[in-house]
């Protein structure tokens, strides 16, 4: 699978960088509800941890990931998983309103917990995995894919850490994703996809913060809608939303399932990043009308006007470096309290979304 796939089956291939030995960080997927669980286990195993377990219910699921990672067990339940003392984390991309209590599991088992964004579908299961990663010591990941796994935009992380285009004023995020077909009826439920702030949404509020360094936030505005689906009543095709930063920076996010079926990858995926010196352009998956491949960056500062395509030069650190924390206790790929202020501002959008006729 590649960036060519749809975004339920998003799983970048990128070259190997291990930070550990082999046998040094042994790890588990389960409930292979969502084809990001791919990208999940490939970044691990392209930073040197060894896949050693697989569990889901369904045996159609289990045989097809057989097929992508050959030398994987297969468990016959997650608490055949959860005892094996070998086992340092747990990665999972289960039906969203099932991952809070799947986490909590894991990380009661002394764990560490990876799961697909968004993380949950309520509040209440935010404050209960606080309590329960205060309670077990253990960590709560979430692959928050739009920035992780994209090599333009951990780009331009580090050029606003280096002060490239000054303090950061404004993050406008645009997630369109291809709607395709064959998607599992919990997609269009929303008590269990949590609506699409929520789901999708969850990638561009983590993006603000990361790139603003705002630490909270307040819901300006928000809205839903169901434009064009209606056969499936719950389901939301569009949603936007507008932020207001704690460090005075804003955000304008849009996102939805219309891309249409002449575009060559599963969403055109753009970001502006304005700051007081210049801005930055992301054209995440491909750059439209141009060029098929992804990840370019257009940068303006203050020496000129730049374009750079810096696929296969950034690579996906966050996964070795997520390895490394589970190990040593630390928080360098991402802080637990980033991960869930990122899940509650996407919660509180959701929540507070008008519904668009």
């Amino acid at each position: 699978m590649s960036q060519k796939a749809d975004g339920m089956n998003y799983a970048p291939q990128g070259k190997p960088n291990p930070v550990v030995r082999p046998g040094d960080f042994i790890f588990a997927a389960a409930h292979l509800e969502h084809g990001h669980i791919y990208g999940q286990c490939n970044g691990l195993l392209e930073a040197g941890a060894v896949l050693k377990w697989v569990y889901d219910a369904d045996p159609a699921k289990v045989a097809a990931f057989r097929q992508k990672f050959p030398a994987v067990q297969v468990a016959r339940s997650l608490d055949e998983i959860l005892a094996d003392p070998a086992v340092h984390l747990v990665a999972a991309a289960a039906v969203p309103s099932e991952r809070g209590a799947i986490g909590g599991r894991v990380m009661a088992a002394g764990k560490d917990y990876f799961t697909d964004k968004t993380p949950f579908t309520t509040l209440d299961q935010l404050d209960q995995a606080k309590a329960d990663v205060a309670r077990t010591g253990r960590k709560y990941a979430v692959y928050f894919s739009e920035r992780l796994h994209v090599e333009s935009a951990m780009f331009a992380t580090d050029l606003v850490r280096q002060g490239a285009i000054g303090r950061v004023l404004q993050v406008i995020g645009l997630g369109p994703h291809r709607l395709g077909t064959g998607r599992p009826d919990w997609f269009f439920q929303k008590q269990r996809f949590g609506g699409i702030l929520c789901d999708i949404g969850s990638h561009q509020f983590e993006q603000f913060l990361t790139f603003t360094g705002a630490t909270d936030a307040t819901v300006a505005h928000a809205a839903v809608a169901n434009y064009a689906h209606p056969e499936h009543p719950e389901f939301e095709d569009f949603g936007e939303a507008n932020l207001i930063g704690d460090n005075g920076a804003t955000n304008y996010v849009r996102v939805d399932w219309f891309t249409p079926k002449g575009l060559g990858t599963w969403g055109d995926g753009r970001m502006t990043i304005l700051g007081t010196k210049g801005y930055i352009e992301l054209r995440k998956y491909l750059d439209v009308g141009r060029d098929p491949t992804g990840d370019h960056v257009y940068l303006v500062d203050e020496k000129g006007e730049h374009h750079l395509q810096v696929a296969g030069q950034v690579g996906y650190r966050f996964f070795g470096e997520l390895i490394l924390d589970c190990l040593n206790r630390t928080e360098t790929a991402m802080t637990q309290r980033h991960v869930f202020k990122a899940a509650e501002l996407c919660l509180r959008a959701q929540a507070a979304a008008r519904r668009l006729a």
